[in-house]
């Protein structure tokens, strides 16, 4: 049995439940070592206090858990039978009626949490899985900072991809395309969220996208994107020159590459999430540019993008060994330009290292 499943029943136990009901497809691969997008299918992971844990899954996913490695029961149901009536009678082979239920409250869809409930009328939800799950995921243990760290470099080797496909002309979808391509091309198959390359103006959206447009000289690029390795993932960003740019694009790059190197200084245990956001965002506003850092400065990162904690502002979280986030300051001028430099990173015993190593100084390229 993995670690992390052993620390779930343990909770189970400790909370006096009688049953966890885990349905994010991410969580359950981290307690189980299978993942699955069961898209609209239903899929989840069963545990009790002191009966052996089961996976439900469709039918045709049976044999891909056996190859994962799962050790337990595995259900399945075809696609015109009822999943939920079929959960109730594999749980009720190990409990007759679970009243007090662990469910994740932030992911357990209500059509999904009517559907199975009415098999059990009496149930009570005293604890929020959602809740300990952000807590257990909290500190990565050394194998999981090693598969962060693969990740990492795969991502440089994405940055590289990308920063090669520039050239006068080049939409920014099409060099997303190069990337991705030449992931795939060396294994990597699949990307940890939609790569990212906004050129000029487009990247003053922080939370826009690749378009059409097409990349000419004078323009800052931003490359935001990240790889995923056997369920870990990376996240990092650059933003580079393409042909010569003026002086206040290269002002902005310059601010915020200080706030992103200041908040890396700064990031060890006994610093709090709020003093680390503080650092960078002070030496962005000093500079005039406050208005434009319109984000948190960062956020977790381990099976998923956006874990827990979030680095910013009013969370007192302090720091310690084994916590990974990411450091991520951003300038957005509407209209003119954008960018953004993030590493995600490992607390130390006494600091921090970087899952990514592709240089933050602003690097220019030409046709």
């Amino acid at each position: 049995m993995n670690q992390h499943l052993q620390g779930l029943i343990k909770w189970v136990q400790d909370k006096n439940l009688d049953i966890a009901y885990i349905s994010n497809p991410t969580n359950i691969s981290y307690f189980s070592g299978f993942f699955q997008d069961p898209e609209e299918r239903v899929t989840g992971l069963f545990v009790f206090p002191d009966k052996d844990p089961f996976l439900f899954t469709p039918a045709l996913s049976i044999q891909e858990v056996k190859r994962s490695g799962w050790p337990y029961d595995v259900y399945g149901y075809l696609d015109h039978e009822d999943p939920f009536a079929l959960i109730a009678s594999h749980i009720r082979e190990r409990i007759a009626d679970p009243l007090r239920w662990g469910i994740e409250k932030d992911d357990l869809p209500v059509y999904r949490f009517e559907a199975t409930m009415q098999n059990f009328p009496n149930a009570t939800f005293p604890e929020d899985a959602s809740r300990f799950i952000e807590v257990k995921k909290l500190i990565k243990t050394p194998d999981e900072i090693a598969l962060l760290e693969q990740a990492g470099r795969d991502a440089d080797r994405a940055f590289a991809a990308g920063f090669a496909a520039l050239h006068t002309g080049v939409t920014e979808q099409a060099v997303v395309a190069e990337i991705e391509y030449a992931m795939m091309k060396s294994g990597v198959m699949q990307m940890s969220f939609d790569t990212i390359v906004q050129a000029g103006a487009n990247a003053a959206n922080p939370h826009g996208g690749p378009e059409l447009n097409k990349i000419q000289s004078g323009q800052m690029v931003l490359f935001d994107l990240g790889t995923v390795n056997k369920g870990y993932i990376s996240d990092s960003t650059r933003t580079v020159a393409f042909g010569p740019i003026d002086d206040k694009q290269k002002e902005i790059h310059r601010v915020c590459l200080e706030a992103n190197l200041a908040a890396m200084d700064a990031a060890r245990p006994g610093v709090t999430a709020a003093q680390l956001d503080k650092i960078a965002r002070d030496i962005i506003e000093k500079a005039g540019y406050g208005e434009y850092f319109n984000h948190r400065l960062g956020h977790g990162i381990g099976t998923s993008t956006h874990e827990f904690p979030s680095i910013m502002e009013g969370n007192d979280l302090v720091l310690e060994p084994g916590m990974c986030f990411s450091i991520e300051p951003g300038i957005y001028i509407p209209g003119f330009a954008g960018v953004r430099i993030e590493d995600c990173v490992h607390i130390t015993a006494d600091g921090n290292e970087p899952f990514t190593h592709t240089t933050k100084e602003l690097q220019t390229f030409t046709d």
